[in-house]
């Protein structure tokens, strides 16, 4: 901070300003955090030792607020960042504080610098990768961007895509002859099958007519012509 604060924001059991302070039954006030963790050991003010319900607590609106307005240092101070700010701002400054010690963005480099350094870093990064500025979506590094030609890649590119797609023809119309054979084949043994039960059919009605003449001869009387 940059004035020292007040006893009465300091938290009695973590010693520090308070963050989201509540205020007991009993008028003592502490973080919100802090109390609920002391009340899970014993429920009791950590002050004047009075019953504690944690239903009947209260959190301080209008004290939070006026916390919030105080001013403070930023934490990067040690690193030469010299700007003073509201608590309330201390998680935006610090998102683009230049004094912020930050990780490279670039996957595969594990170097931490300070903000401001990015940029000068980004240069020399070995890791460096960009999509071309021109749209061609090609990736580039820093060791292929200045041999880098947009229309030489789109012709590659466009040249790969047509070899890809008259291999998909060839095999779509390898696949598509193989079906028609297979077809062919299985209309021709549909039409034998046709022609066998055809035959069978044939013959089943030449039994039935040579069965039905068998019966008619056996069913005529013979006559004998006796003189008496």
């Amino acid at each position: 901070f940059v004035d020292t604060p007040d006893y009465d924001l300091v938290c009695t059991i973590c010693q520090g300003v308070l963050r989201c302070p509540v205020r007991a039954a009993c008028h003592h006030i502490f973080c919100k955090k802090c109390i609920l963790q002391w009340l899970k050991r014993q429920e009791t003010c950590p002050c004047c030792r009075k019953p504690v319900n944690s239903s009947l607590i209260f959190v301080m609106f209008k004290l939070s607020k006026s916390i919030g307005r105080m001013k403070i240092k930023c934490k990067n101070e040690i690193r030469g960042c010299a700007k003073t700010f509201s608590l309330s701002e201390q998680y935006c400054h610090s998102m683009s504080c230049l004094y912020e010690l930050i990780p490279c963005p670039y996957q595969g480099c594990r170097a931490q610098l300070l903000r401001r350094d990015l940029d000068t870093h980004a240069r020399h990064c070995e890791h460096w990768r960009q999509p071309c500025h021109m749209g061609c979506g090609t990736i580039l590094s820093h060791r292929t961007q200045a041999q880098h030609n947009c229309y030489k890649q789109l012709r590659q590119e466009y040249e790969t895509r047509q070899r890809n797609h008259r291999a998909i023809a060839t095999t779509l119309q390898r696949k598509m002859r193989r079906m028609q054979s297979t077809m062919t084949h299985m209309k021709r043994q549909i039409g034998l099958i046709c022609e066998s039960l055809e035959v069978m059919d044939d013959l089943h009605e030449v039994e039935e007519e040579d069965l039905g003449e068998s019966s008619g001869n056996s069913g005529t009387p013979i006559s004998n012509n006796s003189n008496c």
